[in-house]
């Protein structure tokens, strides 16, 4: 094994990564009435989570409280603020663990690597999410958007964590599936794949050593 497979130190993100999360399948059942085909359903999900940004960026980035984000959601949208509750209500139920990824966090962890997490996520969620799954104790350490007041792909979430985790850039690698993500982290230094799936990661992490 190489010297760099030895000193590398693996981050996660975590929505679509290490946790399912869809979407039009949340607003379907939420607001069936309003997600009434895939269509509707993508119509929906750009205007109350506009790709991350806006509203619900504010949101990741921890400056707009939950009675806030709901008021400028309704207020944006014309849905009603008891319909923009439900929908940021339901979201951490939604948010479930995608086994075969938690089973290669697993062998790395076996393995001994070093592990940590980057994630744009809102102080509820992540709060919900510490309080419900014991394997994120398997992580070294780990930033939320929310309490770092940043979010990606801001270049100042990646150098804040950077910091924080006390590793080289040149020695983290970065697993999210949002290319833009994978692109900024890249462009500080830090070694980073897009997920497509877990059994391609396993394939990455064993072509770079860091999986037996």
């Amino acid at each position: 094994m190489s010297h760099a497979a030895d000193t590398t130190a693996v981050v996660f993100d975590f929505g679509r990564v290490l946790f399912d999360w869809q979407p039009e399948a949340l607003l379907a059942r939420v607001l069936p009435h309003r997600a009434q085909c895939a269509d509707t359903a993508a119509h929906w999900v750009e205007q109350i989570f506009q790709a991350y940004g806006g509203d619900w960026g504010d949101f990741d980035r921890g400056t707009v409280d939950v009675p806030t984000l709901v008021a400028r959601i309704a207020a944006r949208t014309g849905l009603a603020r008891s319909e923009v509750q439900a929908v940021v209500d339901a979201v951490p139920q939604a948010l479930t663990p995608l086994p075969g990824t938690v089973a290669v966090l697993e062998r790395l962890r076996a393995a001994g690597r070093r592990l940590f997490f980057l994630s744009n996520m809102p102080l509820p969620y992540a709060e919900h999410l510490e309080r419900t799954h014991s394997f994120l104790g398997w992580f070294d350490g780990g930033v939320f958007s929310s309490r770092a007041r940043l979010n990606k792909p801001d270049p100042a979430i990646f150098d804040h964590a950077q910091r924080q985790f006390g590793v080289a850039a040149a020695d983290l690698l970065f697993i999210d599936d949002h290319a833009p993500n994978v692109e900024a982290a890249q462009a500080l230094g830090w070694q980073a794949v897009q997920f497509t799936g877990d059994a391609a990661l396993a394939r990455d992490l064993g072509a770079r050593g860091l999986l037996s």
